[in-house]
């Protein structure tokens, strides 16, 4: 008769050892997660609460103009958090006594023209940085980034001399011409379009395309997000200028910065109606980027600028 030796079971599988002894280690890997988690959570907690603090912050100023605004005329100066009672006497009194509409009009076109200008000339340079080599090419961009970094009020007054030499004080066009490059939306372009495929080029290129029906016909229809944010970020910042057509329009009306600017005088100033004139003027630029801040964002994280 052969004996045949059984296995002896497993430590690891003997029925007779206590249940604790297996489930040992996993208790104690999640003890020790535990801290982790907890930390995880408060910081969450933490960060989450400055983030508030600072939107807080942030819209607290925007709040203020508009509950001004909506205080009655005596009571502007007034302390209280909440207005009341609400009236509009302020919005009233604006739009009867300057042509707000007519303002609103100008500076939207204003705004339209500048920003549609500034993209178009920088589709332009960002191709040839980005797509071109010749010579002096980083010397050119070093140029356009340089200018950037100069403040506005070295440049205020040759501009200033050259629109007065041109004939176009107190004239949209003086507000525009200045203005219609900008070296931030030069380096904006340069950065999408050094991603853009190269394999895209070359078949353009065996396919015989010009350089000016490449960048119009395969270019810029892949380039929609940036050109959108740009023309966006482009027309905020026309819409909010505020120095530059103060300095060239002195005498006239035509914008809505200068109609803000009517209701302060020597005589004393009547800030329920400044504020309900700002208030009126941030309305249209702040329903843009309501529904349109995403393209900006993309912008932004599509280029690497921070």
């Amino acid at each position: 008769m052969a004996f045949v030796a059984l296995p002896s079971p497993a430590r690891g599988l003997d029925p007779s050892r206590p249940a604790t002894h297996r489930s040992a280690a996993p208790v104690a890997r999640a003890s020790a997660d535990a801290p982790v988690g907890s930390r995880s959570r408060v910081g969450f907690i933490v960060g989450n609460a400055v983030l508030a603090a600072l939107a807080l912050f942030s819209i607290f100023p925007v709040y203020w103009m508009f509950a001004t605004s909506l205080r009655a005329p005596e009571d502007a100066l007034s302390q209280q958090l909440l207005p009341w009672p609400i009236s509009f006497e302020n919005f009233a009194y604006v739009w009867e006594t300057i042509a707000f509409d007519r303002m609103l009009v100008n500076t939207f076109l204003m705004a339209t023209v500048l920003s549609l200008a500034q993209l178009f000339i920088a589709i332009l340079a960002a191709y040839a940085f980005a797509m071109w080599s010749f010579p002096g090419r980083r010397l050119l961009m070093f140029l356009f980034i340089g200018s950037w970094l100069v403040p506005f009020q070295v440049t205020m007054i040759p501009n200033y001399l050259l629109i007065s030499q041109l004939g176009l004080l107190e004239t949209v066009a003086g507000v525009v011409v200045p203005q219609l490059s900008a070296a931030f939306a030069v380096l904006l372009m340069v950065q999408h379009m050094r991603s853009f495929p190269r394999e895209l080029l070359d078949a353009a290129k065996i396919d015989g395309r010009s350089g000016w029906s490449t960048l119009w016909r395969i270019v810029v229809p892949n380039m929609k997000p940036a050109l959108a944010a740009l023309a966006i970020m482009g027309f905020i910042s026309a819409w909010n200028e505020y120095l530059w057509p103060t300095i060239v329009m002195r005498q006239s009306n035509d914008l809505v910065q200068i109609g803000v600017r009517s209701f302060l005088g020597q005589e004393g100033n009547n800030w329920g109606a400044t504020m309900a004139a700002a208030g009126l003027a941030t309305i249209p630029v702040l329903l843009i980027y309501i529904f349109l801040q995403r393209y900006v964002v993309d912008a932004f994280v599509r280029s690497g600028l921070k």
